[in-house]
């Protein structure tokens, strides 16, 4: 059985968008003066504040005349906002994530209702608080006899809303296994490589926009703050980002469905993308690679579908070794593109050559069960070394 979401487009109706704004603004409420709560008896009292103590708070603030309104709307998705801020600062003493931050109404905003606080009968959503179904575009359907156990409504900065089904999903999804193992390069001038000498071309979809984006945001920063024209110049440059960002998505996916139907193994490199982004001339470029995001799906899909994925050491000279004999140059700047093996005069094109040398450190990560580095190789401490994209 996989846990998976599902997620559709919602168009709401006057009633029902008034409702919800409502609901995500008090959840936005609750969550931000929980944080300063937390934060406060930090830094003042040196005392932890959990979850139970800031539902405590919650109980309270409902009580208070200035803040009755947050009775009209249901209590769940307020509880389950206190949830997710405990969980941010799980995360945060647990060194995976940043201070958590206070939520903006220019973000837009989510609720999330958990199976007290709605009903799915029919195949119709009902939400607390509201008589009628939510009008939902069905793009595809729900596995047979599955039924939601969390709905998450949510608002993008563009206008839009969505709606996300979360199920346990039992059907098999599992491939017939099939005899081919790949190697994948990531790159900028091509999004990725294979061993097989397949180059993907980078569809860089801001570039596309990106003139129309950079005109809509000029005439956003010369509107007055707090004024009508500045709010639809913010939708206007949302739109423009939402339309960016759903074209690379649905390309990414399609790349990956692709990858994991044609190969049974596949082999990439840990690569910490966001470590390489910190440098300013490289980062928007590999940002709109979207490297994170493919491997990302690659990993749960081939579990989906009974794949292997295989991640070797990101310090391991795939660029620099000679797939024919092994030697590992000293150098290999960005420029270079292709080059000669001085010891075996061996021709290579480089991004060709790194796949290759990816697929044979993967094939001897799965039949050593560790990461493999050359000894010769000169790559020290991630912490003491910056990654240069390949």
């Amino acid at each position: 059985m996989v846990e998976k979401a599902y997620r559709y487009r919602l168009y709401p109706t006057p009633e029902q968008e008034s409702l919800l704004r409502r609901t995500l603004g008090c959840v936005r409420l609750v969550y931000n003066k929980a944080l300063a709560a937390r934060t406060e008896a930090w830094y003042k009292q040196k005392e932890r504040v959990g979850y139970s103590q800031t539902s405590s708070m919650l109980t309270g603030w409902k009580k208070l005349d200035e803040l009755d309104f947050l009775n009209e709307v249901s209590c769940v998705p307020l509880q389950q906002g206190l949830r997710h801020l405990q969980t941010a600062f799980t995360n945060f003493f647990g060194g995976q994530t940043k201070y958590p931050n206070f939520k903006k109404k220019r973000n837009g905003g989510s609720a999330e209702f958990t199976k007290s606080a709605f009903k799915f009968k029919e195949g119709k959503v009902y939400v607390a608080k509201c008589k009628e179904p939510l009008p939902i575009r069905w793009s595809r359907q729900l596995p047979k006899n599955c039924k939601p156990s969390t709905i998450t409504v949510k608002l993008d900065p563009s206008g839009r809303w969505f709606v996300s089904l979360r199920v346990d999903d039992p059907t098999n999804h599992q491939l017939k296994p099939i005899n081919k193992k790949v190697g994948i390069d990531l790159g900028i001038t091509s999004l990725f490589t294979t061993s097989d000498g397949v180059k993907v071309s980078n569809p860089k979809h801001f570039d596309k926009l990106y003139k129309k984006l950079r005109l809509a945001q000029k005439s956003l920063n010369r509107k007055i703050k707090g004024s009508k024209n500045r709010e639809k110049a913010r939708v206007k440059v949302a739109r423009i980002s939402a339309k960016i960002a759903d074209c690379r998505r649905d390309h990414t996916h399609k790349l990956t469905t692709q990858l994991i139907r044609e190969n049974q193994t596949i082999v990439v490199e840990d690569l910490a993308v966001k470590n390489m982004v910190k440098n300013h001339k490289l980062a928007r470029a590999i940002s709109d690679a979207n490297w994170g995001e493919l491997i990302r799906q690659l990993t749960y899909k081939a579990e989906w579908y009974g794949r292997e994925l295989i991640k070797i050491d990101r310090w391991f000279p795939s660029s620099k070794r000679c797939s024919n004999c092994g030697y590992i140059t000293e150098r290999m700047p960005l420029n270079i593109r292709e080059w000669d093996c001085p010891k075996c005069d061996s021709h290579h094109d480089r991004d060709i050559n790194a796949s290759i040398n990816i697929l044979a450190a993967g094939l001897a990560v799965l039949v050593c069960g560790a990461t493999v580095r050359a000894e010769q190789s000169k790559s020290v401490k991630p912490s003491a070394k910056k990654q240069k994209p390949k």
